[in-house]
């Protein structure tokens, strides 16, 4: 396994970040232990999740899961970096709480932290993002209870979550006047088939030392050799078939450009976000075990100029950072 840190921090994450949102809704707990377990034991030590995953309003389930096993001890905890999210709705559905609705009030975070802190069985969470923005509260206030969550040891880290490249630069200004670190990691989404944060999210982190964690790397199964896979499945889905339509073409090509390089499509788009030196550590979220040992040849396959080339060829992105990319 390779280990890079995680932006300007300190922080060293698996160059792999196993997402968890599956945990619960699609793969059982039994499962999700066995991904867990072999993950771990093949080097995977940074661990995704978010209050809302499991998606039964104010539960938490995937963050259940999680916490019953890492209460099966073996040094668990000691190893991951454990990182999770806030923002979401966690009110329950019978006794609706306007300050358990969604937002980054500094009541929110305290509170969403102590639920997360109970379901997870830890004492602290290594990495707490931002699951969104909310332009409806003061980064001051959010501020204040990320540093008060760090001086009771509960929080390490702050990232955040789907943050345009203005909402990076103003949190991590208005860090910088408390004399707080801020934000080290944004997590956006980010694959081949869609580069919109290489215009303003991109140059942000890297100028302010954030670590980019690309969420769907392929693009919700898009790149991972859909035209080759029989029918069916979750790809019979009218919304993913729509998607697949409207980029089919590209689709075609891509495989086709991987079958040339006698790779799997899954491993080429992984490989790619990989090259990039802002990319920290891509989320993979598999449902099987299969699907998490199959990922591990990305962190082997090195894309040389002549690849990155033809895959910019392909996908062309937005055609380079903001305001290059569309001004003289």
């Amino acid at each position: 396994m390779e280990y890079t840190h995680l932006g300007r921090s300190g922080l060293r994450v698996s160059r792999l970040c196993l997402g968890t949102m599956n945990f619960g809704p699609q793969t059982t707990e039994p499962d999700s232990f066995a991904i867990m377990d072999k993950a771990v034991e093949l080097g995977l030590n940074f661990f995704d999740t978010a209050d809302v995953y499991g998606w039964k309003r104010g539960q938490g389930v995937t963050e259940q899961i999680i916490g019953r096993w890492l209460a099966q001890g073996g040094g668990r905890r000691d190893y991951v970096v454990l990182a999770t999210k806030v923002f979401g709705q966690m009110d329950p559905e019978a006794r609706p709480d306007p300050n358990l609705d969604r937002g980054l009030s500094a009541r929110k975070i305290i509170r969403g932290c102590e639920a997360s802190l109970r379901r997870l069985q830890t004492d602290h969470i290594d990495l707490y993002q931002m699951h969104h923005i909310d332009r409806q509260c003061p980064f001051d206030e959010t501020w204040s209870a990320f540093e008060t969550l760090q001086q009771q040891g509960k929080v390490l880290y702050a990232g955040s979550s789907n943050f345009a490249g203005w909402d990076i630069a103003t949190a991590n200004l208005l860090a910088q006047k408390r004399n707080y670190l801020g934000l080290i990691s944004e997590q956006s989404v980010y694959n081949l088939a869609n580069r919109t944060v290489e215009l303003e999210v991109l140059p942000a982190c890297r100028h302010y030392g954030v670590g980019v964690i690309p969420w769907s790397p392929l693009a919700g199964g898009l790149l991972g050799g859909v035209l080759a896979k029989p029918p069916g499945g979750r790809h019979a889905n009218p919304d993913f078939q729509e998607k697949l339509a409207a980029k089919r073409p590209q689709i075609e090509k891509y495989e086709a450009f991987c079958h040339e390089l006698d790779e799997q499509p899954a491993d080429v788009a992984l490989a790619w976000l990989l090259s990039n030196p802002a990319v920290s550590s891509p989320i993979i979220g598999p449902r099987t075990l299969d699907q998490l040992t199959g990922s591990l040849r990305a962190l082997r396959l090195k894309l040389d100029a002549p690849a990155l080339k033809r895959l910019d060829e392909i996908f062309p992105g937005p055609g380079g950072e903001a305001p290059g990319a569309y001004a003289w």
